[in-house]
């Protein structure tokens, strides 16, 4: 069968992030992708005009239809926006037999708010802990360690500081630093680290929930962590030098290059 992810975030009505984005790489990249919505958002390129996030028990209901119904083979989570979701959504991973990327989602690409301050703590305690790789940005290691990165040499200090939380794996984004994209994959003993050029493209809003996306994608193709985040890396560099325009703001990283890049 084709290996069948599920990814439990919100809408992006703009299409380039969230239930969306993670839709098409999974596409892309050979799987079946199926969702839970967390919330629906109004946002364009310019940013998010509004959000309103699902009752728990709606979503409950649609993550055991699909898991119980039709099985899967990798989660990913992104926008979970309070503390009743971010812990009912743990539970349900946690009884989950299948890896799980967890992104732990705080803000959006134009600085909009995404999770509640009073699930920052449920994060920590209950939802990283089921995490096979966590996939923060510095903002978010900022948001749940305290740590603030400003240099290459502290992503290890970010990357240990997170893994005191119980993921298995943590993959520290380093994009928001100067020079090359460096990345750190870490399980605490071998480290990964993960190196592209930096494209001077604008329009790279979704990267963070394609990334994790690819991740469990390669995840529910059998791949160990350290392929399948080496294989997910090279997939969302070349959608970031591909990204497009969009509207008036920041468009969205081109989810389909390598389709137009073979056409």
């Amino acid at each position: 069968m084709i290996p069948r992810v599920l990814t439990v975030a919100g809408s992006d009505s703009a299409g380039g992030a969230g239930i969306q984005a993670d839709l098409k790489t999974m596409l892309a990249l050979g799987v079946h992708g199926m969702s839970v919505i967390t919330a629906v958002t109004a946002q364009n390129s310019l940013g998010v005009q509004g959000a309103w996030e699902l009752p728990v028990e709606a979503v409950r209901a649609q993550y055991r239809s699909v898991v119980d119904d039709i099985g899967v083979q990798a989660v990913k989570t992104g926008m979970l926006a309070s503390a009743e979701l971010v812990e009912a959504v743990a539970e349900l991973i946690g009884g989950t037999d299948a890896p799980a990327v967890i992104d732990p989602v705080g803000v959006s690409k134009h600085g909009d708010s995404l999770l509640a301050s009073s699930a920052l703590e449920s994060v920590r305690t209950k939802l990283l802990p089921v995490a096979t790789v966590a996939t923060p940005n510095l903002d978010e290691v900022a948001q749940l360690t305290g740590v603030h990165v400003e240099s290459e040499e502290q992503l290890r200090q970010a990357a240990a500081a997170v893994l005191e939380y119980g993921p298995r794996w943590v993959l520290i984004k380093g994009g928001h630093l100067p020079g090359d994209a460096v990345d750190l994959l870490t399980d605490g003993s071998a480290e990964h680290w993960l190196r592209a050029p930096r494209h001077d493209n604008r329009h790279t809003h979704g990267t963070g929930c394609t990334l994790a996306s690819a991740i469990a994608s390669g995840l529910a193709k059998g791949l160990a962590v350290p392929e399948a985040v080496t294989a997910a890396k090279e997939y969302v560099t070349g959608a970031i030098e591909a990204g497009f325009a969009l509207g008036r703001g920041i468009g969205p990283v081109d989810h389909g290059w390598r389709f137009r890049a073979g056409a």
